[in-house]
Formats: structure tokens, sequence, C-alpha cells
């Protein structure tokens, strides 16, 4: 609709309907609108943006609205160091608990001293030397205050191995009708300890 305007101003346009008394406006007309509004897989670009996909969002002050949950937490996963070649040792002698004594056996069925610690520390993949003197002159020394698992512990001035297990105790196999069993470290006259 053009308005009059004095001479010389310029004329302009209503963009809306003037509002005239007793006038009838036709009724607004009623759109419907979809339930869900259709999205697409993919929008050409979009990839630039987000390349890993569109982000997540959390609106933590609409839980509870319209039966929505808050996200399931999930805990951090749990990273375990690997274990050392002495804890591999150790492990493999702990499957030998009980197993029988017998005087230069070398596993797998029965051990004697020596024999025990050679055959562990061989599931770990190492070659230690096949007699007790042997194995207390192999490795480094360690003091009896550092021990860790799986490091050797010589009794009776060189004549019986054993492992260290931690918390104070030794694997070892003990003599006949004992066999493979476990013992305070110092349950036997102590001649050292080697870190094999």
């Amino acid at each position: 609709m053009e308005l009059a305007t004095p001479a010389g101003a310029p004329a302009f346009e209503l963009s809306a309907p003037l509002a005239v008394p007793g006038a009838q406006l036709p009724a607004p007309a009623t759109i419907p609108v979809p339930a869900t509004i259709p999205v697409p897989a993919s929008i050409p670009g979009m990839e630039l943006l987000f390349p890993n996909g569109f982000p997540r969002i959390d609106v933590p002050f609409l839980t509870g609205l319209l039966g929505m949950a808050p996200p399931a937490q999930t805990a951090p996963a749990v990273v375990k160091p690997p274990k050392t070649t002495g804890e591999v040792a150790v492990d493999a002698a702990r499957t030998k608990l009980g197993s029988a004594y017998s005087y230069g056996a070398v596993g797998p069925g029965a051990f004697d001293c020596s024999g025990l610690v050679q055959w562990s520390y061989g599931q770990a993949g190492v070659d230690v030397p096949r007699t007790s003197y042997g194995q207390l002159a192999a490795g480094t020394p360690v003091s009896l205050d550092d021990l860790q698992p799986g490091d050797l512990v010589s009794y009776y001035g060189g004549n019986h191995s054993a492992l260290y297990a931690g918390d104070g105790e030794v694997i070892h196999a003990s003599t006949y009708g004992t066999g493979v069993i476990t013992s305070p470290v110092s349950s036997m006259p102590l001649a050292g300890a080697r870190r094999l």
C-alpha cells in the first residue's frame, strides 16, 4: 500500500497490513509440523568442521525431564605395568607349590632347589646356572633389605637356592617329603641374594 507523501518526500511501503477498525482479517493459516525432523546422514562440508562426527552435547539441567537420563559414567581403564622377569619367574614357581622334591630334578613334576630356580626363570625366558653355587655367583648382588620378587636368596653358604616371593617369603624346593613350599626369608641361615 502506498501512502500519500508531501511533495518531494520519498514514498515508502508498509510490510504489514494496517489495522482498519471494523475490518476482519482472514484467520491465520495452520502449518503442520512433523513430530520429528529428518536429519541427513551427512551434510556436504560438515566433515571438515567435525572430522570425528558431530560433537556430543551434555545438558545436565534437562536430566529427569521427558525421561532423559544422565549419560552413564565409565571408570577410566586401569593400566597395569608389565611384570618384571623376576615376577614372571615367581608366578611360574607358584604353579609348582606342592610338587615333589627330588635331588637333581629340574621339573616339571619334581625339583631340587636349584632346579626350581632354573625352571622358573626358564619360563620367563632367562637362562640361569644349574647349581645353587653357580646361581649364587650369577647376576648382581642385592641387599636383603632391597629384595624384589624373583631375586635369588641363597642359604647354607650357597648350598640351597630359593626365589624371593615378596612379603618376606621365599619359594623353594625344600627336601624329601616336603617338596616345593613357601617359607619366611629368615627361616634358614642366609648366604646372600642376587638379582638374576
